[in-house]
C-alpha cells in the first residue's frame, strides 16, 4: 500500500541499514577510489547504498530509485527514491562527524518526503512538503531572518564555486553579517532548525540538493535554483536555500546584480 506513513517507515527502515554500515566504517583505515569526477568513494559508501536498496527492493519494489553509486532503475515510476549513502565523503574519511545519509522522494518528479540522517551525531531532520520539519522527533522552523545584513551564510566550500561563481558568492556574502564553510548536509538542517539562515552551493548532484528540498520547505524556508527556479532531476546544481521568502528574494537580488 502507498501511503506517506508507509513511505517514511521505509525510509526509517532503509536509514537504520545505512547507519549501522556507516558508523561500521567511520575512523577506520578505508581504501579511498577517485570517480571520473575526481570524487572520493570509498568501499563504505557503496556498502550503505547496496543496504538501503535492498531494504527498498523489499518493500516497494515498484517504486523507481536514483543512487549516486550504483547508478538509477525505474526513473519513469510515479514515485523514485533518490538517495546519497555517504554525503561528504571527505569529512568521512577525514574522521570528521559533518556526513549524512540522504534520502528524497519524488511523486511525479516532485520531491515530496525528505530525510537527513547524521549518524555520528545522531541528529535526524526529516520534512513532508505540505507538512512539517522534525528534529529528532520535534517539530523545528527556520529562523525567520529576512534582512542580509543580519544573516549567517553557508557554503560547504570555496572551492565548488568556478571563477565566476567565486564572485557571485563573495557579493552575496559581503552583504551577510557572517559566513562559514562546511556543514555538507548538516548545514541544511541547521538552516531547517533556526540557526544558519542562508545557503548557497554550486555543482550539486540530484543526490546532493533533492532531499534536502522538503526539509527546507516544510520548516518555512524556501530553496531554488541561483535564478529562483525549483529544482528537479535536472537542475543546474546552483542551490539557494533561505530563512524566509524574503531573505531569499533579497539574495536572488544580490546574484542577479553580481552577474549582470
Amino acid at each position: 500500500m502507498n501511503s506517506p506513513d508507509r513511505f517514511e517507515s521505509v525510509a526509517m527502515e532503509m536509514l537504520r541499514a545505512a547507519r549501522a554500515l556507516a558508523l561500521k566504517h567511520f575512523r577506520t583505515r578505508l581504501e579511498v577510489e577517485r570517480k571520473a569526477d575526481h570524487s572520493p568513494v570509498t568501499l563504505a559508501d557503496r556498502a550503505v547504498e547496496r543496504a538501503m536498496k535492498e531494504v527498498l527492493a523489499q518493500h516497494l519494489p515498484d517504486h523507481g530509485v536514483f543512487g549516486e553509486e550504483h547508478g538509477a532503475a525505474g526513473l519513469d515510476a510515479r514515485y523514485v527514491w533518490v538517495i546519497d549513502p555517504i554525503d561528504g565523503t571527505k569529512s568521512f574519511i577525514s574522521g570528521v562527524p559533518l556526513f549524512g545519509t540522504l534520502i528524497a522522494l519524488l511523486d511525479g518528479g516532485k520531491p515530496v518526503l525528505g530525510v537527513i540522517d547524521m549518524p555520528a551525531l545522531k541528529e535526524t531532520w526529516v520534512g513532508h512538503v505540505g507538512g512539517d520539519t522534525s528534529h529528532n522527533g520535534h517539530r523545528c522552523r527556520t529562523s525567520g531572518q529576512q534582512r542580509l545584513e543580519n544573516t549567517i551564510l553557508f557554503a560547504t566550500s570555496p572551492d565548488q564555486f568556478s571563477q565566476e561563481e567565486t564572485r557571485t558568492f563573495e557579493a552575496l556574502s559581503k552583504a551577510c553579517m557572517a559566513r562559514r564553510f562546511g556543514g555538507d548536509c548538516y548545514s541544511y538542517g541547521l538552516l531547517a532548525s533556526g540557526h544558519v539562515d542562508l545557503i548557497i552551493e554550486a555543482e550539486l548532484q540530484p543526490y546532493d540538493y533533492l532531499p534536502v528540498v522538503p526539509v527546507v520547505k516544510a520548516a518555512g524556508g524556501v530553496i531554488t535554483d541561483w535564478e529562483g527556479r525549483e529544482l528537479t532531476l535536472h537542475s543546474s546544481g546552483q542551490v539557494l536555500a533561505a530563512a524566509t521568502p524574503e531573505l531569499h528574494r533579497a539574495a536572488l537580488d544580490r546574484i542577479a546584480m553580481a552577474v549582470a
